[in-house]
């Protein structure tokens, strides 16, 4: 009788193990990303209004087109980890490179479109002609990146799938560095203003990818994979990340819904609505390291035919899914008198915010449970599934959150909507996972 008690005790702290091992860097990682950002805003922002206005209307496109891409890193992690599971370590990396030869006719494809349309799209977002132009320089040169941040995605989705954070947490960091000095040379050392700023992020993007690819191509030599682009090999990675693509999208859909409808509730609400809003994807990327785990962890077991093992570690990242989603909410309780002056002096604003930040504390344990739960669903190869769900969520909080400038209540009803949205993803995810369709055992899926 003692036995079972002991053996799950044992489980539990190896599943803990894991978890920390693996979302520990990740989180890191994640957090590294945006910082190139706002190193480039804090660089250009001393070059006037205009220049910093531009930055912001082609950073929004370049990043729009980035976090369409996403998905290369989730597929790739979770056919790599199948692979590993199964004790296939070539066919692992041969499953890598052909998300990274998908990254690069992607990248190759967005190039080819955007150089030459870059005024229309720099037109869309209505800017002034003070920062048109420098918006289109930005533009044009950034974009020569692409190719290399979308092979950095798909590469860290197979380092991720071989069980390994650690590394793209080091390269991240000296990313950012690189970024931050390449950035601050030609913008005031060359004198080549934001043009400077794009080329600084470009090359750091290059070596970023360049060091990914010798890492890729280092584990290709020793296990014997192969190079060469495979056609066959590159039309599955597409194919499974369709429905990644449309899951992506839909949430951004409900994230430019949700700012259109802060936007007619007046300034002080699309004000407040922006800060929330960067807090609550800060708050992301804790609970999205979690999810990053469960998609290597979960692939891995399902690989070696570990079908129980694959649930127990479900139910342990799930705990530990609410365990920080209640810290988070717990220190944006606390942290709200002195995180709003960061932002804002605006004693409106403030008294807009702070109880949709109550709203967004109290949703933290469902956004823990979500981000666990949809990282599970992408280990398992589940895209299609998300897909859907995706779907729906976007088809209930559509009316809903047009309704609030009727209905009333303010940001305060926005966000509490937002958490309609959040709980109706838990719900859809909570079924799936339940259902144990999603246990499908074997290298592939």
């Amino acid at each position: 009788m003692t036995q079972a008690p002991a053996r799950r005790r044992t489980g539990r702290r190896q599943h803990d193990r894991e978890i920390v091992a693996l979302a520990v860097p990740a989180f890191g990682a994640l957090v590294a990303e945006p910082l190139f950002l706002m190193t480039d805003t804090a660089i250009v922002g001393h070059l006037g209004t205009a220049q910093l206005a531009g930055l912001g209307i082609a950073s929004a496109l370049l990043m729009t087109a980035v976090s369409v891409f996403v998905f290369l890193a989730y597929a790739t992690t979770a056919a790599v980890a199948r692979r590993v599971g199964a004790g296939d370590l070539p066919a692992a990396i041969r499953q890598g490179m052909d998300g990274i030869w998908l990254a690069l006719l992607l990248g190759a494809a967005v190039v080819a479109a955007a150089l030459p349309t870059a005024p229309h799209l720099v037109d869309l977002f209505g800017a002034s002609d003070a920062a048109t132009p420098y918006a289109i320089t930005y533009l044009r040169i950034s974009v020569l990146g692409i190719p290399a941040m979308l092979v950095v995605l798909a590469a860290t989705g197979v380092l991720r799938g071989l069980q390994d954070t650690k590394t793209p947490l080091y390269v991240a960091v000296a990313g950012f560095v690189a970024n931050g000095a390449l950035n601050a040379g030609l913008v005031y050392g060359a004198d080549l203003g934001i043009a400077g700023s794009a080329w600084g992020t470009v090359i750091a993007q290059c070596g970023m990818a360049a060091v990914y690819l010798v890492v890729v191509l280092r584990g290709a030599r020793k296990h014997g994979a192969s190079l060469r682009p495979d056609a066959a090999g590159i039309r599955a990675s597409a194919q499974a990340g369709v429905p990644l693509l449309v899951r992506t999208l839909s949430l951004r859909a409900i994230l430019m819904i949700a700012t259109a409808v802060a936007a007619r509730l007046g300034d002080a609400d699309i004000a407040a609505h922006q800060i929330i809003l960067s807090l609550w994807n800060l708050l992301a990327f804790a609970l999205d390291a979690i999810a990053i785990a469960g998609q290597a962890i979960i692939g891995r077991y399902l690989g070696a035919g570990d079908a129980q093992g694959a649930r127990d570690a479900c139910r342990r990242m799930v705990e530990w899914g609410i365990a920080v989603g209640v810290v988070l909410g717990v220190l944006v309780v606390i942290a709200r008198p002195a995180f709003l002056p960061l932002f804002t002096s605006d004693p409106t604003v403030k008294d807009v915010a702070l109880p949709a930040l109550i709203i967004v504390a109290l949703s933290q344990p469902i956004s823990g449970i979500v981000f666990v739960l949809d990282g599970v669903l992408m280990g398992a190869g589940d895209g299609p599934y998300l897909a859907w769900a995706m779907l729906l969520t976007l088809a209930v909080f559509t009316p809903v959150a047009l309704l609030v400038p009727v209905l009333g209540g303010g940001l305060t009803a926005l966000w509490a909507t937002m958490t309609l949205m959040m709980t109706v993803r838990m719900l859809t995810l909570w079924l799936r996972t339940r259902s144990g369709r999603w246990i499908v055992t074997g290298a592939t899926r």
